[in-house]
């Protein structure tokens, strides 16, 4: 357990206190009221006091007035600021704006997945509408560059600056996880996207892309180690910080002797080192179970059907509502692997399923096998699957809600484990409550039945349900292992300290008797109310707090590349440098803002 002191204690310096530092480093003072921190610059109140906050203001608004490095020069640029003095950057010229539009235009062509050619079209259309709306100032376009290779390079300039902001941060993190996932296909290529979640000085919590890695030039297990370490000491991400690692179920990642994540442990086995907490299968959690549940090859089917509907069934109205959504996931075109991995995410199986029989009269119309409809075995395993996938889908909805902390993702796992012990009750039970679309098939079916003839057989869906079972258990049970971590993180002043080790007793039982300190943690949210916490006061709590922090608590970040990339196949299918898909992931997961100014100015900081 992390509140075992097996190893020093994390030296936080937590304090949300003003303090007088901030003057110099950030161009603030302490306001009259003495809550917050006012902008000496922009005369803006930053209500947080904790030093994130300030610092992300100073960097996103201020960030030219760097440039007074020595202290002398901070001290009398602050003397100049109280006098109400204010140094004016230098403005941009007029070559500084047009690059600053292109780089803006460059950034949102990545964003939609648009070719590198269509910047060309963009311009195009931007001087049309000038030409008729602002006629007097058509003139500007001619000096906006958006050929393919201005937009390639700009596109990789804002990943670099990306990246920079990224690893600077990094230096800062006291603990920090890695989410490992395999399972995002480009063309024909495999690609591992890592990303790393990061707790900073004030439990700020950080989740960006670290790098992508080409499975196809790092085949086997130990030149992929190799690259991830190199990543994270490219990024300054010592061994020494990392708490959990995350990843797919894949046998390249949790293959008992030769996966990566035994690789990985062994690697992070050290007196320094805290214990690796893994767990598999959070990363696109309906696939993980689809596997098990696709009893019948229902999936392979049905992503055939949608072929032919968005091929020859275009015109018909009853498909609608199905080709906008899928559309609007995959755009025009469709890759077969990333359609089939949509449809085992279950997303619209059950619109699927309820068009069923307009799908059967349009198969037949065109000439179509129907096989699959005179199957009744088939047809009930096309409703438990529909069944079974909507639960897993409510599941993997909530694992999606980021920033609520592993110990919520933990209780969303455990009641999902309680739900699976009912569901199996009621297979055996005979009972299709929870079951609306098998129980519909059946029904069906029973209609057009002998009596005595048997309609399904319910004891290979409890077997089904029994391998999900033991899935979630095998894929959860290091969150298990901490489980009491979890408790003290999520409920610290209803945790009894009998329970505790006797570490942590002590800290404990002072946090609880504490009044303030309950009223912060009644009225605050658990990361506001942690970074408040003293740290030399409670300083395992804290370090318990920091890991906890650090874990990932949902896949938003992972689906936001996934969803990237089946919205935008056909343009990540063409010929791509590893370092474009690189950047242009980058650009559609982060949450830095790029330092436009920096980039416009041909300041950027060096990268490691």
């Amino acid at each position: 357990m992390w509140m075992t002191p097996k190893r020093s204690k994390m030296e936080i310096d937590e304090s949300r206190a003003f303090r007088a530092e901030w003057t110099q480093r950030y161009l603030v003072v302490e306001p009259p009221e003495g809550e917050g921190a006012l902008c000496l610059l922009c005369r803006r109140l930053v209500a947080a006091t904790c030093e994130s906050d300030v610092k992300q203001h100073y960097e996103a608004e201020h960030e030219y007035y760097e440039r007074y490095v020595t202290e002398d020069e901070r001290a009398a640029l602050v003397e100049r600021l109280r006098r109400g003095d204010l140094p004016e950057a230098a403005p941009l010229t007029p070559e500084q704006r047009i690059a600053r539009a292109g780089l803006g235009l460059a950034r949102l062509l990545a964003l939609k997945g648009c070719g590198w050619g269509e910047g060309d079209f963009v311009h195009r259309c931007m001087a049309v509408m000038l030409r008729d709306v602002l006629p007097d100032h058509v003139g500007i376009m001619d000096g906006i560059d958006l050929s393919p290779e201005t937009t390639r390079q700009r596109v990789l300039d804002i990943h670099q600056n990306l990246r920079s902001q990224l690893f600077n941060r990094a230096k800062n993190f006291k603990a920090y996880s890695l989410a490992l996932d395999d399972q995002a296909f480009v063309a024909y290529e495999n690609y591992l996207l890592v990303f790393v979640r990061g707790v900073g000085h004030n439990l700020e919590v950080h989740e960006e892309l670290l790098t992508i890695i080409n499975l196809t030039h790092h085949f086997s297990v130990g030149a992929l180690m190799a690259a991830i370490l190199e990543a994270l000491q490219t990024a300054g991400l010592s061994l020494q910080r990392m708490v959990g690692l995350t990843t797919t179920h894949t046998l390249r990642m949790i293959g008992e002797n030769s996966g990566l994540v035994s690789y990985m442990r062994e690697k992070a086995v050290s007196p320094n080192c805290w214990n690796v907490i893994h767990y598999s299968g959070f990363l696109h959690l309906e696939l993980l179970s689809s596997y098990d549940v696709d009893v019948n090859q229902i999936i392979n089917a049905v992503s055939e059907w949608i072929v032919l509907i968005k091929t020859r069934g275009v015109r018909r109205p009853e498909f609608q509502a199905l080709l906008t959504e899928s559309e609007s996931e995959h755009g025009e075109r469709v890759n077969g692997r990333c359609l089939n991995n949509w449809l085992r995410k279950g997303k619209t199986l059950k619109l699927i399923f309820s068009l069923r029989k307009e799908i059967e009269t349009f198969l037949v119309s065109i000439g179509a096998t129907t096989v699959h409809f005179t199957d009744k075995e088939w047809l009930c395993d096309f409703g438990f699957l529909v069944d079974i996938m909507d639960h897993l889908g409510e599941i993997s909805e909530l694992l999606r809600v980021n920033r609520v902390f592993a110990a919520a993702a933990f209780d969303h796992i455990c009641a999902f484990e309680v739900k699976l012990n009912l569901l199996q009750r009621q297979v055996e039970e005979k009972n299709l409550t929870n079951f609306a679309a098998l129980s519909q098939v059946v029904d069906e079916l029973k209609e057009n039945l002998q009596e005595d003839e048997k309609v399904l057989d319910l004891e290979r869906y409890r077997g089904v349900i029994c391998r999900i079972q033991k899935e979630f258990e095998r894929h959860f049970k290091d969150l298990k292992f901490i489980k009491k971590d979890l408790e003290l993180f999520a409920n610290p002043f209803s945790f009894k300290p009998e329970y505790a080790p006797i570490s942590v007793r002590v800290e404990l039982t002072k946090l609880q008797a504490n009044a303030n300190l309950w009223e912060e943690y009644r009225t605050k949210d658990l990361g506001q109310f942690y970074a408040g916490l003293p740290a030399e006061s409670y300083p395992i709590i804290k370090g318990v707090a920091c890991k906890v922090a650090s874990l990932f608590d949902s896949s938003k970040i992972c689906e936001k590349a996934f969803s990237y990339l089946t919205r935008n196949q056909h343009t990540l299918s063409q010929p791509l440098t590893d370092e474009h898909l690189h950047a242009l992931f980058r650009i559609a997961t982060t949450e830095i803002e790029p330092r436009w100014d920096d980039l416009v100015r041909g300041r950027n900081e060096s990268n490691p």
